[in-house]
């Protein structure tokens, strides 16, 4: 089981009311995250890449690690075939972190849910583990997304069952109606860190950008 240190960072992210109550809480823990999330079993990234390398062509270009912490998928991404990826997350620490692995074109300190400084169809792919949780996430975050990803693009990401109980399910089912997404793949839900007792499950979810 995950150390008690691993247990009240993780409570806290989830509590987390503020968008700078969550940098903080990830400024303070970036030096020890990977090592923390190791000895939990931290599944999100290693689903989400298999996810992204089954619907997105290897080479595939640019794509946004968007809450890329300290840079575990970027590293991923670069051996399994994706030349160029850019950073976004919301801490500083953690970029940081993500910084020293040299993976990344580009590194940018910003929190989901609000405008993003990014153009229009900018990216190929986009690949979000971990963040649309509880404390961090929730469906606001998607539009801005599904923006800036290009048509016939890809996102990636994880959904925790309790924000995907009360309206995210619902907004991914408005989108396809729409016809602005398509829902490619949806994993069944999984615990995320079999090393935490009472672990959430979350669900992996492929959108295809139409």
């Amino acid at each position: 089981m995950a150390d008690r240190k691993n247990k009240g960072a993780l409570a806290a992210a989830y509590a987390a009311k503020r968008p700078e109550e969550v940098a903080a809480l990830y400024d303070r823990w970036s030096d020890t995250y990977e090592a923390d999330m190791s000895a939990a079993g931290y599944r999100h990234p290693t689903i989400c890449l298999a996810l992204l390398a089954r619907h997105l062509p290897r080479g595939a270009a640019p794509l946004l690690d968007a809450g890329a912490g300290t840079g575990l998928i970027g590293e991923w991404l670069k051996i399994a075939g994706y030349p160029q990826v850019e950073a976004l997350d919301i801490s500083e620490g953690m970029l940081a972190q993500a910084a020293r692995k040299g993976v990344y074109s580009a590194l940018h300190c910003r929190a989901l849910g609000g405008p993003l400084p990014f153009a229009d169809d900018a990216y190929a792919g986009i690949i979000s583990a971990g963040v649309f949780t509880s404390g961090h996430v929730g469906a606001e975050g998607l539009d801005e997304l599904i923006r800036i990803c290009r048509p016939g693009g890809i996102i990636v990401l994880t959904v925790k069952n309790t924000l995907w109980d009360a309206g995210f399910a619902d907004r991914i089912a408005e989108l396809e109606a729409q016809g602005t997404v398509t829902r490619a793949e949806e994993t069944s839900p999984y615990v995320s860190m079999p090393g935490e007792a009472d672990t959430v499950p979350s669900r992996g979810l492929v959108l295809r950008v139409n």
